[in-house]
């Protein structure tokens, strides 16, 4: 089959590689219908992810059609059409009953190469290198699914798919930011960064009640897109001092929650994390840090591997603030989200900015990479 692969630094080339196979009872396979890029796909691109192999299989986000199932596979059959959760988990552990998934004990796909590395859970995830926990990602034709009753949804007959591939991963990203933010009615809300998950963010805002929520970024066409769709207020920070709107739009205060929703370098190697030789200036998680009011709460989606420099822990403890963070999202809002566009209260196809075949994998990557013409996703079709 054809795989939209990793190659070297910068580059990426659609190859032949091998179909996949049911390996447990629990797999399903599934064939692809729509794939898109995704954020957390630009340091793998670039190469700086140290565990990265030629002929990794890129592809975090993706919906398609089951084609076979393992004897264990009992809310699936062939014909269904599913969005596939990006994080992989077993659904029995202590974390999956917690309903944390992206924290699961058991669906690391190489787990002795993760003893000695503090940063990563044990979570498995599409489209990463087998030895960070991933396994073969979806810019492909078919996909071996891991506990397929627990990360695979049937999509409502109401969704088309250019709606519902949001589901696996931008739009559950953006409900867990406004939950771990404990958005509450009449709050105001800030968000870094105004591609698929931060415009998805403002949304989930939205829906909890907050009164104002705001969006810093410097692509215009994302500005607008958010205001246009969500209805987010748009800060420009090549023209706005937005530390100072933010105190004016809040009364003062500053924001309620804070959202950082763009990734930060990260650090090119384990040498240079653990000798701290490239740590990490995160400007954008600064800057939140001292917008947020007194008692406020800052949420960090994503990130980096790598140690954070200069970062005002002062700030934290004076101002009483709590920062969470989470990298992937769990399983289980999935369904909630898919309901909702069924319910056509969360629209998502707008964010499909280009559409291209899986054969022209590499120039969407390039589009994506460089924001070129406007790009805030590419979807590949097979």
């Amino acid at each position: 089959m054809r795989a939209l692969c990793w190659v070297a630094a910068g580059e990426v080339a659609v190859r032949e590689v091998p179909d996949p196979e049911l390996r447990n009872e629990r797999d399903a396979i599934v064939r692809v219908r729509r794939s898109v890029t995704c954020g957390g796909d630009l340091p793998l691109l670039a190469g700086r992810h140290p565990l990265l192999r030629a002929g990794d299989v890129l592809g975090a986000e993706f919906l398609g059609e089951v084609v076979e199932v393992g004897p264990g596979v009992l809310r699936h059959r062939a014909g269904d059409r599913v969005v596939v959760g990006a994080g992989v988990a077993c659904g029995g552990c202590w974390y999956c009953r917690q309903g944390l998934h992206s924290c699961c004990d058991n669906a690391h796909a190489d787990p002795a190469s993760a003893e000695h590395d503090w940063v990563r859970s044990d979570g498995g995830c599409f489209g990463r290198p087998r030895a960070a926990g991933g396994f073969a990602g979806g810019h492909a034709e078919y996909v071996r699914v891991p506990y397929a009753d627990v990360g695979a949804f049937a999509v409502p007959d109401a969704v088309d798919d250019d709606r519902a591939v949001f589901a696996a991963d931008a739009a559950p990203t953006g409900w867990l930011a406004a939950e771990l933010g404990a958005v509450r009615p009449g709050d105001v809300v800030a968000i870094w960064g105004a591609g698929a998950v931060g415009q998805l963010t403002a949304r989930a805002a939205v829906l909890r009640g907050a009164a104002r929520v705001l969006v810093v970024d410097r692509h215009e066409e994302r500005l607008r897109m958010a205001e246009r769709h969500f209805g987010a207020e748009p800060l420009d920070y090549r023209r706005t001092d937005v530390a100072a709107e933010l105190r004016d739009r809040s009364g003062g205060r500053g924001p309620d929650v804070c959202v950082v929703a763009v990734n930060a370098p990260p650090a090119r190697s384990f040498v240079d994390r653990f000798g701290g030789q490239h740590a990490d200036r995160p400007d954008a998680l600064r800057e939140a840090v001292h917008a947020c009011r007194k008692s406020g709460v800052v949420v960090v989606l994503g990130g980096t591997d790598g140690f954070v420099d200069a970062f005002p822990l002062g700030a934290v403890t004076e101002r009483r603030l709590t920062l969470r963070g989470a990298r992937r999202p769990d399983l289980r809002d999935v369904p909630v989200l898919l309901d909702l566009m069924a319910r056509d209260e969360l629209r998502t196809e707008h964010l499909a900015t280009h559409r291209l075949p899986l054969a022209r994998g590499p120039e969407g990557y390039a589009l994506f990479r460089d924001r070129a013409d406007g790009c805030v996703r590419a979807v590949f079709t097979p």
